[in-house]
């Protein structure tokens, strides 16, 4: 028995005979199928992966599989979302055929019962018991509702179908290339994985040359290194490096065809107000290399905080920069706490003294506390240097241990916790 990479499909296949199945245990069947599904078009047991194979291979040498190479041509990424296109717009007229389909069984439940509309005889005649003639109408009348309810079930798979098909509908349209946002993260992926890829290759050829010049080298389980398993590595690095490559350039082009990005950090300022997809009319809080931080106007949502990339910008609807100094609201002497519970009612769990004030931060150090209350001047550790800034998310300005909010500290908030 054999197993082959189909570099059309990119995925692995396991050809065997039926009888050959039967003779596999429950547990392996079970195994099988955890890393293939049977493929009726390809005649042949076909992994769940699409990119690592490793367990798919794996699970094919323990079940007795020898690798017989490689077969077919490998597409383009392009002719791959071609293909998924054209699989996506056969199902969505499938699923719209059994739409149709539920619809039509679903009126005819319920038509016997339609007749009856107006009948008001029909709905309301009274059983009487014992009486062969009434109750063989009840045992009729409860068929026909009994139909009914049925018709309803019916109608419900026609919308569940309906939604199915303007699913697979959205795929054979290929929307999601149209959405700069998608674009956006793929490439990121993209370009992460072939990173990854890079320092994969280079370890690999590294090694080679070692092996080579008689050097011995061991894996992370302690097993040795040699050069066939090195090269062999090095081949699927280059042939998965070969994919990303192609499916990179894919979506590059995609972005570009509906103009790219046209917004960044050079021309998204903090203040400005934007258009968000699917958020509307944001405010700009950062305006970061990669991402932009805002915060919702209006709707439902209005007043969270979100991050997303530039590409998610639609539109600018007021550019003007929010250029507000951040006051600094501490002098020499004051104490920064944190709370119990958030609440300076409940006594101070840590505490920190002002020691120097700059124009954007200041100095603390933390001090001694005794029964849930900061004593001045009782150094317990080294000074730390802090920024003063104000949270994203209220009107709170100051600093922050990680991501707590230190509060000054005002005698009438010991007397009050008293």
């Amino acid at each position: 028995m054999e197993y082959t990479l189909n570099r059309e499909t990119n995925k692995i296949e396991l050809h065997f005979e039926k009888s050959a199945y039967m003779a596999l245990t429950d547990a392996q069947k079970s195994e099988l199928k955890r890393a293939y599904l049977w493929s009726g078009k390809a005649r042949a047991w076909v992994s769940r992966s699409t990119n690592n194979h490793y367990w798919a291979i794996e699970t094919a040498k323990k079940l007795g599989f020898t690798d017989a190479g490689k077969v077919g041509e490998r597409l383009s990424f392009a002719e791959q979302m071609e293909r998924k296109a054209d699989r996506a717009e056969a199902r969505a007229e499938r699923f719209e055929g059994y739409a149709d389909n539920a619809e039509k069984r679903g009126a005819s439940m319920q038509a016997e019962l339609n007749s009856y509309r107006g009948d008001i005889a029909f709905f309301t005649q009274p059983i009487i018991a014992g009486h062969a003639g009434s109750q063989s109408f009840a045992n009729r009348r409860a068929r026909i509702y009994a139909r009914y309810d049925k018709g309803f079930e019916e109608y419900r798979k026609s919308e569940y179908f309906r939604e199915r098909a303007a699913t697979a509908q959205r795929t054979a349209d290929k929307e999601q290339l149209k959405n700069p946002v998608y674009l956006h993260n793929r490439i990121k992926e993209c370009n992460a994985t072939i990173k990854k890829l890079q320092e994969r290759i280079v370890t690999r050829e590294d090694n080679l040359y070692k092996l080579q010049q008689g050097a011995e080298l061991k894996a992370w389980d302690g097993s040795p290194l040699t050069i066939e398993g090195q090269e062999s590595g090095l081949n699927e690095a280059l042939s998965k490096m070969e994919y990303e490559l192609d499916k990179l350039a894919f979506f590059e082009n995609a972005l570009d065809e509906i103009g790219g990005v046209q917004y960044s950090r050079e021309n998204i300022k903090v203040g400005f107000i934007v258009r968000i997809k699917g958020s509307g009319r944001c405010e700009v809080l950062s305006a970061g290399p990669v991402n932009v931080t805002y915060k919702i106007l209006e709707g439902g949502a209005a007043g969270m905080v979100l991050t997303d990339p530039y590409a998610a910008i639609t539109e600018v609807v007021q550019a003007k920069e929010k250029t507000a100094k951040v006051e600094n609201p501490f002098v020499v002497g004051d104490i920064l706490c944190k709370y119990y519970g958030m609440e300076a009612k409940n006594g101070v769990y840590k505490a920190y003294e002002v020691i120097k004030v700059t124009g954007t931060g200041v100095k603390i150090q933390p001090i001694a506390i005794e029964n849930r209350e900061p004593m001045p001047g009782k150094f317990t550790g080294e000074p730390m240097q802090k920024k003063v800034t104000k949270s994203k998310f209220s009107d709170f300005v100051g600093v922050y241990d990680g991501d707590w909010q230190l509060h000054k500290y005002e005698v009438k908030e010991a007397a009050e916790a008293v």
